[in-house]
């Protein structure tokens, strides 16, 4: 090989450089375009002072935040109740914790705030079970901050199990474990394949072993009878809390022709039941006097029903359930059947609803109108929730910081502020509380300082596990506080 003398690579160095120097001093700062193109180089003001990367001081955020959990045709079989009643217990513990961010409400959303406070501190002392339904795009997918803040409120105000889980899972998560049968097709209001009668439920999404008929007027005789098959069990991987309950319900609406449901446990059949064939929104509920381990429902039917979800919980206390929902801007209410939503609302008795979006609008803003037409229309998604569920509380959980690659640098999406104004008085006049989930990690250009400290990942976009960790305690503390006012009054 012939060798490369160092002369020659200074030199080939120095050519490159002489070649580039007219088309950084004379190439305008904004650019050129060269026909449908458009070029960009490096000005001459950025060669002779190149830009630093500039970070939000986040140490003191960090240093307040703690996020220790060690607070202290044959007759059917048909499984019986076996709990006791007596899961769901609050553990030790204090709710009484200094916030360096607040809820941000009206004196309307304070008074709703209060009304949830109030079935909140008496839950487990009335063995009540409520529900708290967290929705949001794919920073809280896979249980990421639901189960941290799971955690929190079910030790201080009781409850187990994970809640809710979706009939068939498609992102990794630590919540619960899930397998199931091939047929089995996931439908989505947000994305990919949807159901024609928009009978989704609670979690946005449902499963089915068959293709959804055109009508309800369907020839049996020409159908054949197929098997599908879910299976639910805990995980060993979840928060203490989560991967404890005793009570399983499977949620499920659209059942128009005879479908059988057999539930496993160890391989043996536990229970047996014919699902109401009305179309109407139904479930079916197992108890177990402890953590029943892997349960298989298996479904057979010529048409199969919507399975909406699978409920895991404990006897009474609080069920937080987390329901992410992939590139989705919050903006899905309308697209869902509406009837079935508010029963399945009530069936679980939802008395908050927190709404954790935004972050995917902020990249696509082309203007303020842009940002304002959003807003906009995302108070009407908190008004249809308020509709949907009379008497809940709702709270809003905006963007957090997301950096933009420019220039060499990574900084705020020039619209991000503008874009947690308008959402904070959107919130406002809707009765509801909107907690600052940007201005809690620093403000602006603090993405690149979380993923400095390993908070974030290289997308400057998604927490790592450690930073949904912080950012969970920042809000819960911030709910506790407002907590702690109420109870003093």
């Amino acid at each position: 090989m012939k060798e490369i003398r160092p002369y020659k690579i200074a030199l080939y160095i120095l050519g490159i450089m002489l070649i580039l120097a007219p088309v950084v001093y004379f190439i305008p700062d904004e650019g050129m375009k060269a026909g449908p193109v458009e070029l960009n180089f490096l000005t001459l003001e950025d060669f002779n002072h190149p830009k630093k990367q500039e970070n939000a001081d986040i140490t003191d955020i960090l240093d307040e935040i703690d996020t220790s959990l060690n607070t202290p045709f044959k007759p059917l079989i048909k499984h019986k109740n076996g709990s006791n009643g007596n899961m769901g217990a609050p553990g030790a513990g204090s709710f009484e914790v200094e916030s360096s961010t607040e809820l941000i409400m009206t004196d309307a959303g304070k008074a709703n705030l209060h009304k949830f406070f109030e079935v909140l501190s008496s839950a487990a002392s009335n063995k009540e079970k409520i529900s708290i339904l967290h929705y949001g795009d794919s920073q809280i997918e896979g249980d990421r901050m639901t189960g941290f803040i799971r955690e929190r409120i079910q030790q201080q105000f009781g409850g187990n199990g994970p809640g809710l889980v979706p009939a068939t899972n498609v992102y990794d998560t630590y919540a619960f474990n899930q397998t199931y049968s091939e047929n089995f097709k996931r439908y989505t209001c947000f994305g990919g394949g949807s159901l024609k009668n928009r009978k989704y439920g609670a979690m946005a999404s449902a499963s089915r072993f068959t293709e959804e008929p055109d009508s309800d007027s369907l020839d049996l005789s020409e159908l054949t009878e197929q098997t599908g098959w879910i299976e639910v069990a805990p995980s060993g991987r979840a928060f203490n809390r989560a991967r404890s309950y005793n009570n399983v319900r499977m949620h499920y609406n659209s059942c128009i022709a005879t479908t059988l449901l057999r539930v496993y446990q160890n391989g043996s059949v536990i229970h047996e039941d014919s699902l109401v064939m009305d179309g109407g929104q139904h479930s079916v509920k197992l108890s177990f006097g402890s953590t029943p381990g892997p349960l298989k429902f298996e479904f057979i039917g010529k048409v199969s029903p919507n399975v909406c979800a699978f409920s895991l919980e404990g006897d009474y206390g609080v069920q937080v359930s987390n329901i992410g929902m992939r590139g989705s801007s919050g903006t899905i209410w309308g697209r869902m059947n509406q009837n079935v939503l508010s029963t399945m609302y009530s069936e679980l008795n939802t008395k908050l609803v927190i709404m954790q979006f935004g972050g995917n609008s902020v990249p696509s803003f082309k203007d303020s109108a842009s940002v304002r037409n959003f807003a906009s229309y995302f108070q009407g998604q908190i008004s249809a929730v308020k509709r949907l569920n009379p008497g809940a509380m709702v709270i809003v959980i905006g963007p957090s910081d997301m950096s933009v690659y420019d220039d060499g640098l990574h900084v705020t999406y020039p619209l991000l502020p503008y874009c947690v104004d308008r959402m904070i008085a959107a919130t406002k006049k809707s009765g509801a509380a909107y907690w600052n989930l940007y201005a809690g990690m620093g403000g602006f250009n603090s993405m690149p300082s979380w993923v400095e400290k390993g908070l974030a990942g290289k997308d400057y976009i998604h927490f790592s596990g450690a930073g949904s960790k912080f950012a969970s305690q920042m809000f819960y503390n911030a709910l506790m506080s407002e907590y702690a006012k109420w109870k003093g009054n």
